[in-house]
């Protein structure tokens, strides 16, 4: 069994961040703006002792699912963010180049 399944993610959105929850324990965050059509993604980030469990990937299909939902395209000025983006094919659409 994979010990990561047991652990519980969660994400919770803010005015201004997506925080993401491991086991109940804050492990990072998605700093973004919304501005008229477009979410801009501004910061991301993963608390060291939670990293390489996909945290960050979480945060960014968070952040899609949000522009998905309402119509927004998506200015990435994160590099992580705009990495994981250029890299999935699903959430490539949404970002204004």
């Amino acid at each position: 069994m994979n010990p990561q399944n047991d652990n519980m993610v969660t994400i919770k959105q803010n005015e201004e961040t997506f925080d993401v929850f491991y086991d109940n324990e804050k492990a990072g965050f998605m700093a973004y703006k919304r501005k008229d059509d477009f979410l801009e993604i501004i910061h991301t980030e993963v608390s060291e002792e939670f990293g390489g469990k996909g945290l960050g990937k979480e945060l960014v299909a968070a952040a899609v699912e949000f522009a998905k939902n309402n119509n927004l395209r998506i200015i990435a000025y994160c590099p992580f963010a705009k990495k994981i983006i250029m890299k999935t094919p699903e959430f490539k659409a949404f970002l204004e180049q």
